[in-house]
């Protein structure tokens, strides 16, 4: 696939890596790609970043068609660069946009642009420990109409920030965590497995109240009963319990997270037993209680490993886990996939895949 590059005439400045935190600058270029009915997918092409011209009446402002992956290139000890499992974001795209209606370009396509733009903004891939150019594919609807149906047209670009640690500072450290029992994310039968828009609208109105309050994020439960784990705002949910790894069965309510899955991948070949199954917030608290409750850590492409250290209710309970220190497991688990990220350590099941 020969993609054409536009390099721009006026580079930015490269932020110093010590003050990118997540997703505050952006590179100077993007790759994008559109459909019509008539053409399929065409003008593949590297440009310039720079503002996306659309109709107002646009599909993605009127019925909300847009979703989004998020992926991540790193810089290895000699230099080189690679993404990691960029094949499981484009599948997981491909995979996700027949639930909103959206024509999606092939997993082939997908990585072609991902490969065009990191090699356009290499310079832009940071150096430091910690630090990687996180891409952001993403699809919206373009079709100039009104009317609730799907749209005909769309457009399909990346964008690439050079990023840091998610909740800024270096190294491993715990999070605070509030678990919602009011609003819902994502119901049965809606667009949770899906990474739409929509969904992170939906979880706005808790995160934000909880961040007033000083947590990091909100731990989403079941929509009908408010009873059993699901997911927090950006991370797949890990609850040790009596040694055993537990989380969520993955189901149409609750994202398949692609470290969740290397996760489990890494544990297992560990020899840690790890259960893919419903678990309540009962059995969080009474695990608690019995003294069985040894670690609970989150799992994304943005953050990694993120341990909790405090699950929060309302009317006051707190639940601190591990004295609100990272445990072992997280500890290990970060460690290898951040070793593998970087080229430090055996990389066994072949998840990075270098910039070509």
């Amino acid at each position: 696939m020969q993609i054409p590059v536009t390099k721009t005439t006026t580079p930015k400045s490269r932020p110093p890596e010590a003050e990118l935190g997540f997703g505050k600058f952006f590179s100077d270029h993007l790759f994008s790609t559109t459909y019509t009915p008539d053409q399929g997918w065409h003008d593949a092409k590297v440009v310039p970043y720079g503002p996306l011209v659309m109709d107002p009446a646009a599909g993605v402002f009127h019925y909300g068609q847009a979703m989004f992956e998020g992926s991540k290139v790193f810089r290895g000890k000699d230099g080189a660069l690679q993404l990691f499992r960029p094949e499981a974001h484009a599948h997981r795209m491909a995979m996700g946009a027949p639930r909103l209606s959206m024509m999606c370009p092939s997993e082939e396509q997908m990585l072609a642009g991902m490969h065009a733009l990191a090699r356009a903004d290499a310079d832009w891939v940071p150096h430091a420990p910690g630090t990687a150019l996180y891409l952001r594919p993403t699809l919206v609807a373009t079709e100039a109409f009104l009317g609730v149906r799907p749209a005909t047209a769309f457009l399909f670009f990346i964008i690439a920030s050079p990023v840091g640690s998610y909740y800024g500072g270096s190294g491993l450290k715990s999070v605070r965590i509030w678990v919602e029992t009011n609003d819902v994310r994502a119901p049965k039968g809606g667009l949770g497995a899906t990474k739409a828009g929509a969904n992170y609208a939906a979880s706005l109105h808790a995160a934000q109240a909880a961040k007033k309050q000083g947590f990091d994020q909100v731990l989403w439960l079941d929509g009908k009963d408010h009873e059993f784990i699901e997911e927090v705002g950006t991370m797949n949910l890990f609850v040790v319990i009596g040694g055993k790894l537990l989380t969520p069965p993955l189901s149409d309510s609750i994202l398949a997270g692609v470290t969740r899955d290397s996760v489990i991948q890494l544990a297992r070949s560990q020899g840690l037993v790890v259960e893919e199954r419903p678990v309540s917030i009962k059995e969080v608290r009474a695990a608690a209680q019995s003294g069985t409750l040894t670690e609970i850590f989150g799992t994304g492409t943005a953050a990694v490993i993120s341990p909790v250290g405090e699950l929060a209710f309302a009317g006051g309970e707190k639940l601190i886990v591990n004295q609100g220190k990272p445990g072992p497991i997280s500890l290990s688990l970060f460690e290898t996939i951040s070793g593998i990220q970087r080229s430090t350590v055996a990389d066994p099941h072949r998840w990075m895949v270098p910039v070509k």
